[in-house]
Order: structure tokens, then C-alpha cells, then sequence
């Protein structure tokens, strides 16, 4: 299993978020190249990055500084929050970003989804986050009335290969993944790779994600607190392949 760490981004630095409100905001590095680079030093391959002030915005607000990101450690990056259009799309490909998060758009505009995938095949990722099996859009602030196996079937259909999941409930909170929606998930859509984001607190939590066969898990809070180690997730990944 894949264990990529998170930095989320608000006003040029790395940052937690309880349950995605930003009001209750924790700074956990000024710097987050200098924590990719802590990343990269360890040993990790691949990083979950979120521009949370383009989730609000709607647009890639730190572009620049998830573009300096990648030339200076070189590692594999996931990035979401704000990408709304295809040219967004198109630009983080230029910028060699290895796989793009479509968030909220997934649901208003899947058309978009569709040539997304057209273009650049699996390095487009959908992003579901839910409230009570419901889909939440714009930076969490709104809930659709959209179930979240439901939006999962209809982008596997379109050809997502990579769907993240985060219960926003769980998202910051250490209280443990909700195990039972990735199950549903792996199994009513085999053929697409699930990552698995919110809650997860330990490295038993990663190791019952690796038991389901779900293809990768999100850390953040638990490892900016010690709760996981970098050694726990390269463990957990080790052994999972």
C-alpha cells in the first residue's frame, strides 16, 4: 500500500485543519518545501499536496510554490484544491506534477472529468470528500445531496483509475478511518485504485487499510503530532507491496 504524507497549504505554509475548518488552523511548518524535503530525506517517493486557499478560490493560488516544490526535492506529488477547468489541468501537467486532484468540479461539470482523463489519462484523480455518506463541495462548505458510492460508480465509468476518499468527520479528528466505506468502495468499483484520507491515527489503522487491499492512504495530522513515524509509514508499505 501507498502511504503518502500530506502538506496542506494556506497562505504559503504547511498547515492542519480540523474536519477542513479553517478556522481552526494549526501551523505545522513555515516552510513546506523544507518539509517536503523532511519527506523526501526519509525516504518517501510520493506526497499528498493541497492548496487550500485555491479550494476556496477556486483557483491554483500557490501554484509557484508547489512548482518550486517539485524541482527542488524531485518527488512525486498529488496536488488538489481549486482545480475547476482543464487548463488548470493542463498546467500542473506542464509543471510535471505526477497526478491532479479534481475535487468539486468531479460533480458540477464531469464532462470535465471525461477529457481530463481523455488527455492525460491516470493522472487524473477525483477527489470525494463526504458528510454522512453525502458529497461536500467548495472547500466543505456546501453538501450535495450526491451519495458518494454513487459519484464513485458514475467517475469509474467515465475511466478514473484513482479516487480519493475522505469522510470529513473523521478528516483531523484521530479518531480512525471509516473502514466500512472503503470496503464499499473497493468492492463496488474494483478496478480503480482507492486512497483513503481522514482520521487515521496509527499505524494499525494503516495496516487494516493494507488488510482491505485499498491502494493508498493520506497522513497528516498523525504524523505532524508523532502519532505515525515516517519509519511507520515506510514499514507499512514495505510490507503491503
Amino acid at each position: 500500500m501507498h502511504v503518502l504524507p500530506a502538506i496542506d497549504i494556506r497562505e504559503g505554509k504547511a498547515v492542519r485543519l480540523i474536519q477542513g475548518d479553517f478556522l481552526q488552523k494549526t501551523i505545522v511548518n513555515h516552510d513546506p518545501i523544507a518539509q517536503a524535503q523532511e519527506f523526501k530525506d526519509a525516504g518517501i517517493q510520493m506526497i499528498h499536496v493541497v492548496d487550500l486557499d485555491g479550494a476556496l478560490m477556486g483557483k491554483a493560488e500557490n501554484r509557484s510554490l508547489i512548482e518550486q516544490m517539485k524541482k527542488t526535492t524531485g518527488l512525486k506529488i498529488e496536488v488538489g484544491g481549486g482545480i475547476r477547468t482543464l487548463e488548470q489541468v493542463d498546467d500542473y501537467v506542464a509543471l510535471g506534477i505526477d497526478r491532479i486532484i479534481i475535487g468539486s468540479a468531479a460533480l458540477r461539470d464531469p464532462d470535465l472529468v471525461k477529457e481530463a482523463v481523455k488527455q492525460h489519462g491516470d493522472k487524473i484523480a477525483v477527489g470525494i470528500d463526504a458528510k454522512n455518506g453525502k458529497v461536500a463541495i467548495d472547500g466543505w462548505l456546501d453538501v450535495s445531496e450526491t451519495d458518494y458510492l454513487q459519484m464513485a460508480k458514475e467517475m469509474a465509468a467515465i475511466g478514473v483509475k484513482t479516487i480519493i476518499y475522505t469522510d470529513i468527520a473523521k478528516d483531523g479528528t484521530l479518531t480512525g478511518p471509516t473502514f466500512a466505506d472503503y470496503k464499499k468502495l473497493s468492492e463496488a468499483i474494483p478496478e480503480v485504485q482507492i486512497i483513503a484520507s481522514g482520521g487515521i491515527s496509527s499505524k494499525d489503522d494503516l495496516v487494516k487499510l493494507a488488510e482491505l487491499r485499498i491502494y493508498g492512504a493520506i497522513v497528516g495530522k498523525a504524523f505532524y503530532n508523532g502519532a505515525i513515524t515516517l519509519a511507520d509509514m515506510l514499514e507499512v508499505a514495505k510490507n503491503a507491496d
